[in-house]
């Protein structure tokens, strides 16, 4: 991709390649709440002949994180990040002490954790077509992410999406190796599917509609479903979370109590009630009478968190 800044001309900017993987690593976990939303915990973690190179944990899933850096090319995703998610799935006691003994703010019970939203994150300057072939399972919990910095600069940070993923990474994993056979009965990717496969048609179309109004917003929104919601993310925030109920949806506005303008108070605040989405503000949604209001109101949320 090659990048030109506007003067009188345009002129291209350079990339400044990254010379070693602790450039990388360092630059990701100053920054690793603005880059992947995760709060860091430890650097280097040592565990059984395994050296994870950034431990972090996931707030909004409840989850650990392991993150991986590459400049080498020719490692196998999967092989590895299995064998990292097995090494956690063994160890669950020494991942929730690494954490305690690390942050000193709140304490982490081994009921706080979702070992099924585990997950591993590969950060490299580039991908080959292989790997990021490898990862193109619906249920594979393994992440791509590319990392490139220029001589402005100006760095860009990219999830490798997955391409029309609809194959099971179980359908061809070998019965004899054990690690991704314990991962695969523990930790859960969840799809679209696995929210509407119960809704009634009309619940269905809704959100169809509703998706494709959001995904019109801005060439850069992207759909990442989680254990309780869909979750609808600019770049790498996420504006809005929908809940699929048996008859309606529930939308879950990423605004702080007070920033949202709703003349016609659909929204309801929710800020001091629980909810399993972001934001404050929470609509029911049954029909089509208040879309394009409703998108608008979605809108401004997208805008804040862009």
């Amino acid at each position: 991709m090659a990048i030109y800044s506007q003067e009188k001309s345009l002129r291209l900017i350079k990339e400044n390649r990254f010379k070693y993987e602790k450039e990388i690593q360092q630059m990701v976990e100053n920054n690793i709440t603005t880059l992947l939303n995760l709060v860091f915990i430890k650097s280097e973690y040592s565990l059984n002949n395994f050296r994870i190179d950034t431990l972090a944990f996931d707030f909004e899933t409840k989850s650990f994180v392991i993150i991986e850096y590459k400049r080498d090319k020719t490692f196998s995703v999967v092989d590895q990040g299995y064998a990292y998610l097995s090494l956690m799935l063994n160890n669950k006691a020494d991942f929730i002490l690494e954490y305690n003994e690390n942050k000193h703010d709140n304490i982490l019970k081994k009921t706080d954790v979702d070992w099924s939203q585990s997950r591993v994150i590969f950060v490299s300057p580039s991908f080959t077509s292989y790997q990021k072939e490898a990862i193109n399972f619906k249920d594979l919990p393994i992440e791509l992410w590319e990392i490139k910095r220029f001589e402005n600069n100006t760095v860009s940070f990219e999830q490798i999406q997955k391409t029309n993923a609809i194959e099971s990474i179980k359908t061809i994993s070998k019965p004899s190796d054990k690690n991704v056979e314990k991962v695969n009965q523990e930790v859960k990717v969840f799809t679209e599917n696995d929210h509407l496969q119960k809704a009634e048609f009309k619940i269905i179309e809704l959100y169809e509609k509703l998706k494709g109004g959001l995904l019109n917003l801005d060439d850069n929104v992207n759909i990442q479903p989680k254990k309780q919601t869909i979750g609808f993310k600019i770049d790498n925030a996420i504006f809005c979370d929908i809940v699929i109920l048996n008859k309606g949806l529930k939308i879950y506005i990423n605004l702080k109590s007070g920033d949202l303008l709703d003349e016609k108070k659909i929204a309801r605040d929710v800020s001091n009630k629980g909810h399993w989405g972001n934001g404050s503000y929470e609509i029911k949604l049954t029909d089509t009478e208040n879309f394009e209001y409703i998108l608008g109101l979605l809108k401004q949320s997208l805008k804040k968190n862009k």
